[in-house]
């Protein structure tokens, strides 16, 4: 199992001394140690891209990746531009983390329709990977793309191009993916799938959508051509005391995200096992008692998704995440000790 770094968002003010993003003396620490990727997002404030140019101008191996890159920001075309041009400045590091994002970004923010997302994802997929191949001009006829373009408005001057670059043809393509369908297509086109959150130990949940669409990929794809790579907060101290972010940030994704007939992560938790307690927090914070859905989370779920206690505590329960089909775990701390003690573990 490999160890990835979320670095995620800027706050109001980037510059190259804030500690939530561009620290590039963690960035180079987090190197040395021997982490694989390090991971950065998107969404109505700065892009993912650029601040991963910044990172490999000044390392040369570890992995950059968009965690992720939102569809409705760039046409397919312009980010395979921007995958290839990263790949070759930086020497074949890069890797495309996709994703949707959801509809208040996408509706309230880039002013384009939230629908038929798992289609807009596949044909996204498609169409980069047929760019970063170069084996023929580009020409795809979907139900959101058509390249060249000859519908209403068109000049009928469009004509199928090649790109001029030429960088891996294999550059990675990981999908954000929480719903079962995603998955599905996450594992036939994609080279790994970013998830929010995952139970090691209920690993048949997941695998079966997986397995799904490996089997629809052919080829004898499998394991070892996809990258499970789910992010895994985790926090060193009294567990109580740890658990409580936790706890807040899993009543929000059970509470508030989505809706209360398709929320999924709400869907994913309960199929592992915790149904009544979702329902129960779902239900606390809709009725707005935010501060009883987050006491209502229990402590189980908190432990069969994330790493929280004394470091004894995390060391015993490291063990079961090395031994289920995760690729790559993405620590979820910015803290240098813990990032020190979750390589030593890993090592």
């Amino acid at each position: 199992m490999k160890l990835g770094l979320s670095i995620g968002y800027a706050g109001p003010q980037l510059n190259t001394t804030v500690p939530d993003l561009v620290n590039m003396e963690k960035i180079g620490e987090v190197e040395r140690l021997g982490y694989d990727s390090i991971w950065t997002a998107e969404s109505w404030g700065n892009d993912a891209v650029t601040p991963l140019a910044w990172v490999g101008s000044q390392t040369s191996t570890i992995k950059l990746g968009t965690g992720i890159m939102q569809l409705p920001g760039r046409s397919p075309a312009n980010a395979a531009m921007t995958a290839m041009t990263m790949d070759i400045l930086s020497g074949g590091r890069f890797i495309m983390g996709l994703g949707t994002s959801g509809p208040q970004v996408v509706e309230g923010w880039h002013g384009v329709p939230f629908n038929k997302t798992l289609t807009w994802l596949r044909e996204y997929v498609t169409i980069v990977k047929q760019i970063f191949a170069r084996q023929g001009p580009l020409e795809f006829d979907g139900v959101r793309y058509q390249i060249p373009y000859e519908g209403p408005g068109s000049t009928g001057q469009g004509k199928p191009l090649r790109s001029m670059i030429r960088s891996r043809a294999d550059i990675p393509v990981y999908t954000g993916s929480m719903a079962p369908k995603s998955q599905v297509m996450s594992a036939e086109l994609a080279d790994g799938c970013l998830l929010t959150c995952m139970h090691p130990e209920r690993p048949e949940v997941l695998m079966k959508n997986f397995n799904e669409g490996f089997e629809k990929a052919g080829d004898g794809k499998g394991l070892d051509d996809f990258d499970i790579a789910p992010t895994v907060t985790v926090i060193i101290g009294e567990v109580e005391q740890a658990m409580i972010p936790c706890k807040m940030q899993l009543a929000l994704y059970i509470g508030g995200m989505g809706s209360k007939k398709k929320n999924f992560y709400k869907n994913y938790l309960s199929s592992v096992g915790f149904e009544e307690a979702c329902n129960n927090v779902q239900t606390l914070f809709l009725e707005g008692k935010r501060n009883e859905a987050i006491a209502a989370v229990p402590d189980e779920l908190v432990d069969a998704l994330y790493l929280v206690g004394p470091k004894e505590r995390i060391r015993d329960r490291f063990q079961r995440w090395k031994d289920s089909p995760v690729g790559t775990m993405m620590v979820g701390s910015q803290d240098m000790d813990t990032l020190r003690f979750m390589a030593e573990l890993n090592s």
